[in-house]
């Protein structure tokens, strides 16, 4: 076994990237952020489960060139914790259990065939694809999961303005929206959509500016009353002084 020789893949460099820089257009780019960042946000109390997006994992020690870099993963049973890559030795041989790959017009045939055979050998439970254009895949928004080491296409829930694609591993239900192609995160407990860290910002304040609003309403409304009680106490003192106040 690997454990019983520890000093034969010492030497050995497995680089964090490829020393290229990101090439994603715009709306990747956003999918793949608010992937991570929704699933990472989602799981923040589970000190037990790893989410990440475009990192290196490495499946086969003593082997760099045996790398792979999801899009956005999520492995359970694992260290919460910053890695600068992912690799499965260190971590008692456990593939990533979840995969998302946003594809485009550059990725999707190798989305399609090397990364979905890959993705199955190496044990993820399910994978998911989307495409933000919706130009390269039909539908946009596809999911699999692994049955006897093969991929098994997941049926669509569908809905009048969405369908929905559920992740067992996760929990969570894979929204596509038709009018607007977005693809999101719903989590059915809460009955509540997964929020990227800068959309749950935008949701702070908006409900910091709704309580602002409230509260100035409510000012607005009892100075509206202290000034309608004071009109009255002027009325009525007019009319004690002519005699005619009410018995």
């Amino acid at each position: 076994m690997v454990t019983a020789f520890p000093d034969l893949y010492s030497d050995i460099y497995y680089p964090d990237s490829d020393g290229l820089p990101m090439a994603e257009s715009d709306v990747a780019r956003d999918y793949l952020t608010y992937g991570v960042e929704a699933l990472d946000t989602y799981f923040q109390n589970k000190g037990d489960v790893y989410v990440s997006g475009n990192i290196f994992v490495y499946y086969q020690q003593g082997d760099p060139k045996s790398v792979i870099s999801p899009d956005v993963l999520v492995s359970f049973g694992v260290e919460k914790k910053k890695r600068k890559s992912y690799k499965t030795w260190e971590e008692q041989g456990h593939f990533p259990d979840f995969v998302l790959e946003i594809t485009s017009k550059s990725t999707v045939h190798e989305d399609q065939g090397i990364k979905k055979g890959l993705y199955a050998h190496l044990g993820a439970q399910e994978y998911f694809q989307y495409d933000p254009t919706a130009d390269y895949l039909v539908p946009a928004l596809q999911g699999y999961t692994l049955v006897n080491g093969n991929y098994i296409p997941l049926e669509a829930q569908h809905h009048s303005t969405y369908y929905a694609l559920s992740s067992q591993v996760l929990g969570l239900e894979l929204h596509y929206k038709r009018d607007t192609g977005e693809m999101r995160f719903y989590a059915p407990q809460q009955q509540s959509y997964l929020l990227s860290y800068r959309e749950k910002e935008q949701a702070l304040q908006q409900k910091e500016q709704a309580l602002q609003q409230a509260e100035q309403a409510r000012l607005i409304s009892e100075q509206e009353k202290q000034t309608a009680l004071a009109q009255v106490e002027r009325l009525a003192a007019k009319l004690r002084a002519l005699g005619l106040e009410a018995d």
